[in-house]
């Protein structure tokens, strides 16, 4: 069981849980893998795999790239752009499923463990709240999908500030909005890199590894790591 976070001297304990969304709440891989579950899409229940890999990676290097560059468009563009990279990477039987692998985004399945761990929280008095690259139509039919609109106190998207995380300005909406320390943050996110550049910012974070993949090479890192958010609760020291 993940021990709860020690607070730095002199800090209060956490009082805000923050989620990135994608990934970490929401299943990206879940809009490709169900429409392969359709009857007659056995050619698309062959490739789904590959492509819904390829979508990802392209869709989170996009975000870095127009982050660097100063170039931004809100993440319904970059999420389009890195589909159709990734259908004509994996080939003709993908294109004629454009359409439906977008409408199917928009209503991403949650993993299981998502709600229960918000209420637990809740019920202990903490806030809750996503942050996410998002735009605030996307997370809002999410959010609706996934049944969590009670069990969020805010849903934070970087479209207000115009730039992708881990750019400081996304995480500084945190502490704009409830108007507390980086410090009283706990912050988990599904990308190492995420959870990277939010220790950096200052927040409590946590990695949610779901792959076992390595830590990132970077600068900073997460102060715990856990395999899915079940153990959310007790790493907030409410269970």
């Amino acid at each position: 069981m993940p021990q709860p976070l020690t607070p730095p001297a002199g800090a209060a304990s956490a009082t805000v849980c923050v989620f990135d969304a994608y990934g970490t709440l929401f299943d990206v891989a879940a809009a490709a893998r169900n429409l392969a579950a359709q009857p007659g899409k056995e050619s698309f229940a062959r490739i789904w795999p590959r492509l819904s890999e390829i979508w990802r990676a392209k869709q989170l290097q996009y975000t870095w790239l127009r982050a660097a560059a100063g170039v931004h468009a809100d993440f319904w563009t970059v999420t389009a752009q890195a589909l159709d990279y990734a259908i004509e990477a994996v080939g003709p039987d993908a294109a004629p499923e454009r359409e439906a692998l977008l409408a199917l985004y928009r209503r991403l399945d949650a993993y299981p463990e998502a709600p229960a761990a918000l209420r637990a929280l809740r019920a202990a008095g903490l806030r809750t709240a996503i942050l996410s690259n998002g735009t605030p139509d996307m997370l809002a039919d999410a959010v609706e999908s996934a049944g969590m609109a009670d069990l969020l106190d805010a849903t934070l998207s970087v479209e207000s500030v115009g730039v992708f995380k881990p750019a400081p300005a996304a995480y500084a909406l945190v502490e704009r909005h409830f108007g507390v320390p980086a410090g009283q943050v706990l912050f988990l996110s599904s990308n190492g890199w995420d959870a990277a550049g939010a220790a950096g910012y200052g927040f409590r974070a946590a990695w949610v590894n779901r792959a076992g993949d390595p830590v990132e090479r970077l600068p900073w890192r997460p102060a715990a790591i856990l395999r899915d958010l079940s153990g959310v609760p007790a790493l907030a020291g409410v269970a």
